[in-house]
């Protein structure tokens, strides 16, 4: 069965020529022309990708965001005519996977697209069962205790929520502790190889990663900077 894309943008001038580049593409796709008709049309058709545009009448873009966050790991990417960090890192905070502003190239958009499916069928997919389900798997250092399995942060220990993609960079980090790892390998590690898009989305992710395990975010300790290479735990 085709992939389903959920496309919410009030604008039928931009909602129906990307819904037929979609459906032409192969993807099934359902519209919606507002926050409100969005989040209904999710619990019904629980669909595999959302595009989702930010400025929406009535329930804005990062309350709808918001509002499929609590009940799914759907892959969402934002549509938003503004590039102003603040917007990125709001909508990223709110559980986003990714962003790309307008206008966009058709190109851009549809290996945005694929990319964030191929991330979303591949998290969805079950995990093997461990050899010895009692061995729990925890890193635990520098006052950073991350249960894989369980899914939990413990920061000096306070339990701390944290979203999927914070979450998997920061246990690629504390893995190779003491190591550098570059852009590129972070971004490959967590979005994929396949990954389109600029480097800007990966500096918003450990930009809060800190807020949350920094004692002074604006003078990390944790998680160092790199220049010109990347980051480095510990």
């Amino acid at each position: 069965m085709a992939q389903h894309i959920l496309l919410v943008e009030d604008e039928e001038s931009i909602s129906r020529p990307l819904a037929y580049l979609l459906e032409r593409e192969g993807y099934r796709v359902t519209v919606a022309g507002d926050g409100a008709s969005a989040l209904t049309l999710f619990g019904e058709h629980n669909p595999d990708l959302v595009l989702l545009d930010l400025m929406l009448p009535n329930v804005p873009g990062t309350e709808v965001c918001r509002g499929i966050r609590q009940k799914s790991q759907v892959p969402i990417i934002m549509l938003t005519a503004k590039d102003s960090e603040i917007d990125i890192v709001v909508g990223l905070e709110l559980g986003a996977d990714d962003y790309i502003t307008k206008p966009y190239s058709t190109r851009e958009l549809l290996a945005r697209v694929r990319s964030a499916l191929r991330r979303g069928a591949a998290s969805a997919a079950p995990e093997p069962e461990p050899e010895d389900p009692a061995d729990t798997l925890v890193l635990d250092e520098l006052g950073i205790k991350l249960d894989v399995e369980r899914h939990t942060v413990l920061v000096r220990g306070d339990e701390t929520a944290m979203p999927l993609r914070e979450f998997e960079l920061l246990e690629i980090l504390m893995r190779h502790s003491g190591r550098v790892l570059t852009r590129g390998q972070l971004i490959d590690r967590v979005w994929g190889s396949n990954y389109y898009g600029d480097t800007k989305t990966l500096d918003v992710h450990i930009k809060r990663i800190r807020a949350r395990i920094e004692e002074a975010p604006s003078e990390p300790r944790l998680i160092s900077t790199v220049r010109g290479v990347g980051y480095r735990f510990g």
